[in-house]
């Protein structure tokens, strides 16, 4: 048996070697490697998003973190990854997983939390499971839709591609991580109006997630780093690397790329757009000489 820890590994060969052997299926269109799967199960012109995620405490929080934030955060995570497939969240199914001795108050708040967020963005929430467990943590798993014409993957980005970001990034540790809130307007409305080339949740980080879209898409990429939209009081290394941004990393054509600036402003005044970069032929160009390193599951 292979002496390979997790840690060893890594979060995207663990995937890559666990999905490597599940047979394929006509009616998936994109399995895992991106920000959700799509399938052909709905009606003529709709394609079918499946998404799942979670919060584990001590991992995407602390144990001292109200529970209504817990709440938010843990379907917010779901909900901007089908953003970013340009789509509309549906159902919700909740996996409630927590030492025993736990109060039940903070469940209830946990729930408040949870039930805020559906709110806003019209999600169902339908049922779900609990477990007693040695760790607190909360599994989201949502459905979603999105016309087929209008689905946005991670794997289309083209060399001469510009770069863009919607809103601010760094600093989420101060608490953003637990407040922000989806780009699911801005991820339809781009997919309807201006059909980014590639699309994805930021979710780890500039520095995980560019790279990943860049291989998805067998592309380099250049980015400028003077011009990453910094949050208050964050450095451009902390824009590149800290994670849990939660915005959208967009690729888009460059003959689109002045009309979608323009139109932008008129749409979303308090949502920034940011132009940050190119993509590049397989080969050419190069990350920022930045020396943080972007999160990593299973890290020691």
């Amino acid at each position: 048996m292979s002496a390979c820890t997790l840690a060893g590994l890594g979060e995207d060969a663990l995937v890559r070697r666990l999905m490597n052997k599940v047979p394929s299926n006509a009616d998936v269109l994109t399995g895992a490697g991106d920000d959700c799967a799509v399938v052909k199960s709905l009606g003529k012109g709709w394609l079918q998003l499946l998404k799942t995620d979670c919060v584990v405490e001590d991992v995407h929080f602390t144990r001292g973190t109200r529970p209504q934030r817990v709440g938010w955060k843990a379907l917010a995570r779901a909900v901007s990854d089908i953003a970013s497939m340009g789509g509309t969240p549906d159902h919700a199914l909740v996996t409630l997983l927590a030492p025993p001795e736990r109060r039940v108050a903070d469940m209830v708040q946990l729930y408040a939390g949870l039930r805020k967020c559906a709110r806003k963005f019209s999600i169902n929430i339908i049922g779900g499971e609990t477990s007693q467990s040695p760790v607190f943590a909360v599994v989201i798993s949502l459905t979603g839709r999105v016309k087929a014409a209008h689905c946005v993957r991670r794997d289309g980005a083209k060399a001469g591609d510009v770069i863009f970001v919607t809103g601010w990034l760094g600093g989420s540790r101060r608490g953003h991580h637990l407040d922000f809130v989806p780009r699911i307007a801005e991820g339809q409305w781009l997919a309807a109006n201006f059909k980014p080339h590639a699309m994805m949740d930021l979710s780890d980080g500039l520095a995980k997630d560019l790279p990943r879209m860049a291989q998805a898409s067998d592309v380099g990429f250049v980015i400028q780093k003077g011009s990453l939209p910094r949050n208050k009081n964050c450095t451009a290394e902390q824009a590149w690397s800290d994670g849990e941004d939660h915005e959208l990393l967009m690729a888009v054509s460059p003959r689109m790329s002045g009309k979608l600036e323009s139109a932008w402003l008129g749409r979303f005044r308090s949502t920034r757009l940011t132009r940050i970069g190119c993509f590049v032929p397989k080969g050419r160009g190069c990350a920022p000489s930045f020396t943080a390193k972007s999160w990593e599951h299973f890290a020691s």
